[in-house]
Parts: C-alpha cells; structure tokens; sequence
C-alpha cells in the first residue's frame, strides 16, 4: 500500500483526536510511525492502527475506515493530475478511478496492487459496482465514495452488499437523491 495513505491516516488522526491519541495508537500499535507519502508498506500495519484507535477510541474499526475515507478523499483527489476533459459528477469520477486512476497508478509503482472496480450497471441516477481487494477495506472505500459526492455536491445513498465471508468482494449500490 503506497505510503501516502498512512501518512495522511496519522495526520487525520492527530486532527481528528490530537496528539496524544494518535501518539498512544502508535505505541499500542508498537509502530514508530515513520512512513514517507512515496514508499511502499503492508497494508496490515494499517488495519493494526486502525483497530487500536478503534480500542482507544471505542469506535467501531469499520466507522472508523469510513471517517478516514471521508476524510481522505479531498487529499488524494489533490495529488492527482487535472483530468482532460474535467469531471463534474460522482459517477463519472468514481469510473476514472477505474479506467484511468489506476492505471495510472500501476505506471508509477508497478508493485502496486490498487483494488479493482467492476461496473455492472449505470443509469443517470444509480451505479452498482464490484469492489475487489486483498486488503478488504471496502469500508474505505465507503468513505471515499461519500468524499466524492459531498466534493460534486451531490447526494447519494449507498448500501454495501458483501460478497463473500472475507469482504474482499463488495457490491456497492448507489443512487442520486434528488434534490
């Protein structure tokens, strides 16, 4: 997993619940917290912080993957190259991720394993999309979902539908409230 993520997961967490929590999850954690936006890391020291700031916090893991998602999506939609033409809608976005994101992501780091998004239907009003991941964090990916359609100022409802036991496989349903 591309360092970037932990990075801003530490500094989510510090604004999130200040210093001194996000210093306690690190050492719960026994993790020294030393990571740079650009290296590689195993996703598991990740879910490791997670659920120890879960254990101090006494909220749930996957509240937490979703606050973070939320919360990370502004973030990372600034490191990313303007899109030609520019996106206006949450679909259309969340597709780019897929078709062009991704791709571009396995360019620059070739040991990146992103996860996978398979589109089964698309209206003008609904998408029902496939997550795939090793990683299981469709939580996050939940979040992320919702980060994008408060940054197009649109609503949308989204259910999760695991597909499996594991959650490496969800099927995300979601729709446009009209306003």
């Amino acid at each position: 997993m591309k360092g970037i993520i932990f990075t801003e997961f530490l500094e989510i967490v510090e604004e999130g619940f200040g210093l001194d929590v996000c210093q306690q999850m690190l050492e719960l954690a026994e993790d020294e917290g030393i990571y740079t936006a650009v290296g590689s890391y195993d996703h598991r020291a990740l879910v490791k912080l997670i659920i120890t700031l879960s254990k101090i916090t006494k909220i749930p893991a996957e509240q937490l993957q979703e606050v973070y998602g939320e919360a990370v999506f502004l973030r990372l939609l600034k490191t990313l190259p303007a899109m030609d033409p520019p996106l206006h809608d949450t679909f259309s976005f969340i597709r780019s991720v897929e078709n062009h994101i991704h791709t571009e992501v396995k360019k620059l780091y070739p040991d990146a394993t992103p996860p996978q998004f398979d589109f089964l239907s698309q209206t003008t009003t609904s998408m029902v999309m496939d997550y795939k991941s090793a990683r299981c964090m469709s939580h996050v990916c939940l979040g992320l979902i919702k980060g994008c359609a408060r940054h197009f100022s649109q609503k949308i409802q989204v259910s999760m539908e695991p597909m499996n036991k594991s959650q490496s496989h969800v099927r995300f349903n979601l729709n446009l409230i009209a306003e």
